[in-house]
């Protein structure tokens, strides 16, 4: 039965996303189950799938919203600067991928602008969706709209109108940008 799959496969994903999650702060390994590092891409989806894990009664909204908040909390807290190591991002963009227990920079990754804008869609998204006048959904509202205040997306435009696919402090932007149709549509 088509409808039985869905919902099967919906809790696997969502599970997935709740299970994996390191509980010190909330990042995702980008895949499993061999150890991995943080894909903050993950995180965005894993930020997207806790209010749907509360729409589903998968797990409690105090649950999803302890969950988000210190997951929201840990990247606002995360280094930021242009040094090549023990930063998590630069210029309010993050890392492609993280290490798992320091949250910071992941061998020598670029910096995604993709990437960071798909962690940004969930946080985005919790921000919407913790509306409620609890001190911890006002905490998620505020700090969610200050990790998407601190991105500068003009810092990320040397090439403007295009936004540059990647930065590294080892070499400046790469020679990639997004414009036109491409996965930035």
């Amino acid at each position: 039965d088509a409808d039985a799959f869905l919902e099967a496969l919906e809790a696997r994903t969502f599970r997935y996303f709740w299970d994996l999650a390191s509980p010190d702060n909330g990042l995702i390994p980008d895949r499993f189950p061999t150890p991995s590092f943080s894909s903050v891409a993950a995180v965005g989806f894993g930020l997207t799938a806790y209010p749907i894990g509360v729409e589903r009664g998968y797990v409690t909204r105090d649950e999803a919203r302890q969950r988000v908040l210190s997951t929201l909390r840990f990247l606002a807290e995360a280094p930021q600067g242009p040094a090549p190591r023990g930063m998590a991002g630069h210029q309010g963009f993050f890392y492609h991928f993280l290490d798992m227990r320091t949250g910071t920079r992941f061998e020598q990754v670029e910096l995604s602008s993709l990437d960071t804008a798909l962690l940004l869609a969930g946080v985005l998204f919790c921000q919407s969706y913790f509306d409620g006048a609890e001190p911890e959904e006002a905490a998620i509202r505020e700090t969610a709209e200050a990790l998407y205040r601190r991105v500068d997306w003009r810092w990320a435009q040397p090439r403007a109108p295009a936004i540059a696919a990647a930065w590294k402090p080892e070499t400046g932007f790469g020679d990639y940008d997004y414009h036109g149709y491409n996965e930035a549509m």
